[in-house]
């Protein structure tokens, strides 16, 4: 479990890297489990943004009661997971994430995720890994985006360049198998693989039940994803009693 002074970095950085390890045959697995997934769905090979629409037995991987007691610590002991996402970027062609923040992106009000984000490669500056701006999130406001179209981004919204200074980025470089946990407010990024290996991230986004998960907020290709996503009731209860929440048998 955190520390006690891991949850002080978490809420006033923003992010943590705990000292917990995804045990490696699990990585195997996981690596295993999105190479059949591709070979279903090609389109798929860079980044997927909701794996449990396409494959719902990927929720087993959120399942991991180590990491379940870390986002506990962090949000309560109501919450679900509502999305799991692949970002894979293939050697040499993946895509870059612009600068941005998650909740610009996502239909819950209030606003409030914590998003474990595991390695299942090695991921480090040579093949474009996370990138963090500490402290961006404690406003606890999104700042103004715009969106952009242009090839190689895995994401098409991006923070107007006034919002932040690149230079304050800390470089989150991680083994397979560590993760970090970051808030929904805080502002990240990832650069390009140019390298010769695969730097594959999987993440699972968890919301606090006191929120709720409004599915006919946002519009287009985002609602329609929204208006499909399955919700999975990881513990306790729902608080808002407005999710439309799945139970995993325990």
């Amino acid at each position: 479990m955190l520390s006690d002074e891991q949850i002080r970095h978490y809420h006033e950085e923003g992010y943590v890297i705990p000292d917990y390890r995804v045990p490696q045959e699990t990585i195997s697995n996981i690596r295993e489990h999105h190479t059949r997934f591709l070979e279903s769905h090609p389109h798929f090979t860079d980044y997927c943004p909701a794996l449990f629409i396409h494959d719902a037995s990927f929720v087993q991987y959120a399942q991991d009661n180590e990491i379940l007691d870390m986002v506990e610590q962090l949000i309560g002991s109501n919450f679900a997971i509502w999305n799991s996402s692949f970002f894979a970027k293939p050697a040499n062609v993946g895509t870059r994430t612009p600068w941005h923040q998650d909740g610009e992106y996502w239909p819950i009000r209030p606003l409030a995720t914590c998003s474990v984000w595991l390695a299942i490669d090695d991921s480090n500056t040579s093949n474009g890994c996370l990138e963090f701006i500490p402290k961006s999130h404690r406003n606890r406001q999104l700042s103004a985006h715009h969106t952009n179209n242009a090839d190689g981004l895995a994401l098409p919204l991006e923070l107007d360049e006034d919002t932040f200074n690149p230079a304050e980025s800390v470089a989150i470089e991680l083994e397979a198998g560590q993760m970090s946990l970051h808030d929904i407010f805080l502002m990240h990024a990832s650069e390009p693989n140019r390298s010769a290996l695969p730097r594959r991230g999987m993440t699972m986004r968890f919301m606090p039940t006191t929120s709720v998960y409004r599915r006919t907020l946002n519009s287009g290709y985002t609602r329609k994803l929204d208006e499909q996503r399955p919700i999975y009731l990881m513990r306790g209860e729902d608080v808002s009693q407005e999710n439309e929440l799945i139970h995993i048998p325990q």
